[in-house]
């Protein structure tokens, strides 16, 4: 073999393992990217900022458990809302109304901590409106992708951008955890609303993206139904919100994660590195999948791949209920990290290829709702088993239901476990 063919063999190996960047080829898509880099680092702050001050004030991880029932009803209305609003009207536009929305709040949480106000029931306001408009932005943001990127390429797309979402949900956390003590809760709100500020440049520079159908119109509850009755039919969506939801609902430990670094593994009260890690260990395992990622597309067993990679999470949230070491808990967060990016890659590529544009908003808002208000409905149960229980039964009972729920599911929709990429249906 001559030296030009192994350099030409080890790059093919390499190309095969490394994230796909195919996708990044695409000027609008990339500036889409781009923009989760800086915004994803400041929301993460707030992510951690907000149950840390919501156990300053009241001392409970019930009251941190019940950040996810005072998110969930914003998240829900507006998630469902705001896909039926991204089939219906320009995705940019909204983007940038979204944006908008978002960038304030973050303003008033910094403002309410700089005064010391320490009002609980103010800082559940502002995280419910932060939600509205969270749900209205993030099924538009994700139904532009299959707008700007072919179908080939989706599942690339859909790992490139969890791996900057990761990367911000990796060191964000690490950064507030070691900064929370030094500059304080406030200036850690402030840095997210300069973040979303900025992001709403990139955002200015997408292209328009009105409805393919050319026909403009408002969103109401008839449209929203109308997304509903659309996955009824299509039963393999409908199994993959499914698995997600009991994915998240049974398995999401987070609302335990301030409790357990001050009381089981040693944080002082102010906050610490514990704190950090526990909030960083499962995005760092999903960011490690994203950066080695560049396999993704040759799966074709996609609901295959979904349901194994659930179950794995759920084995991996039992061990980190088990862990009495902040190290060996981490390492559990960090392989159900990497489960869980696995079946969002995939859940992605399926909710792209399954449904058609004109529904894709709405189906990316039922994904937003699913993704982010599974956690907040496990914030909810989590926090007050471990009230009532302990962290160690909230969080390795809730891993083991994982594990028998989704299987359950899977015999019950057998389509789903059948399902392929559209490419090998040919």
């Amino acid at each position: 073999m001559s030296q030009s063919t192994r350099p030409r063999g080890a790059r093919k190996a390499l190309s095969a393992i490394i994230v796909d960047t195919r996708p990044l080829r695409i000027p609008a898509f990339r500036r889409l990217w781009m923009s989760t880099i800086v915004t994803g680092f400041g929301s993460q702050l707030t992510a951690v900022a907000v149950p840390k001050q919501i156990f300053d004030i009241t001392g409970s991880s019930g009251w941190v458990g019940l950040t996810g029932a005072v998110a969930l009803v914003p998240l829900l209305i507006f998630g469902l809302w705001g896909g039926a609003i991204a089939d219906a009207m320009d995705r940019r536009k909204l983007l940038l109304i979204g944006n908008a929305g978002i960038a304030v709040v973050s303003g008033l949480l910094w403002l309410q901590t700089f005064l010391g106000l320490d009002s609980v029931w103010l800082v559940l306001v502002l995280l419910a409106c932060n939600q509205a408009f969270f749900g209205i932005t993030m099924p538009t943001r994700n139904a532009v992708v299959a707008r700007l990127v072919p179908a080939e390429l989706l599942p690339s797309a859909a790992a490139l951008n969890g791996s900057m979402f990761m990367f911000s949900a990796v060191f964000g956390p690490l950064a507030a955890g070691a900064l929370m003590p030094v500059i304080g809760l406030s200036t850690l709100y402030g840095i997210d609303t300069i973040t979303l500020l900025l992001t709403m440049i990139a955002v200015w520079r997408l292209p328009a993206l009105p409805p393919l159908s050319g026909t403009f119109g408002r969103a109401g509850i008839r449209d929203v139904l109308d997304g509903f009755r659309y996955m009824a039919v299509k039963k393999v969506l409908l199994a993959s919100f499914v698995v997600d939801i009991i994915a998240m609902v049974a398995g999401m430990p987070r609302a335990l994660f301030p409790e357990m670094a001050e009381r089981t593994f040693g944080d002082p009260p102010g906050g610490g590195l514990a704190l950090g890690w526990l909030f960083a260990a499962i995005p760092i395992g999903s960011l490690v999948i994203t950066l080695l990622s560049g396999w993704v597309s040759k799966v074709r067993r996609q609901g295959v791949a979904v349901t194994i990679s659930i179950a794995v999470w759920g084995l991996a949230v039992a061990g980190f209920g088990l862990s009495g070491n902040l190290w060996l808990a981490a390492m559990f967060l960090v392989i159900g990290g990497a489960a869980d990016m696995v079946s969002s890659i995939y859940r992605q590529a399926i909710l792209q290829t399954a449904a058609t544009d004109e529904m894709r908003g709405r189906m990316q808002g039922a994904f937003t709702v699913v993704v982010a208000g599974g956690p907040r409905i496990a914030d909810l149960t989590h926090g007050w088993a471990a009230a009532g229980a302990g962290t160690a039964v909230a969080a390795t009972g809730g891993g083991i239901l994982v594990v028998i729920c989704v299987f359950a599911a899977v015999a019950l929709l057998p389509s789903f476990w059948r399902y392929r990429a559209p490419s090998d249906e040919k």
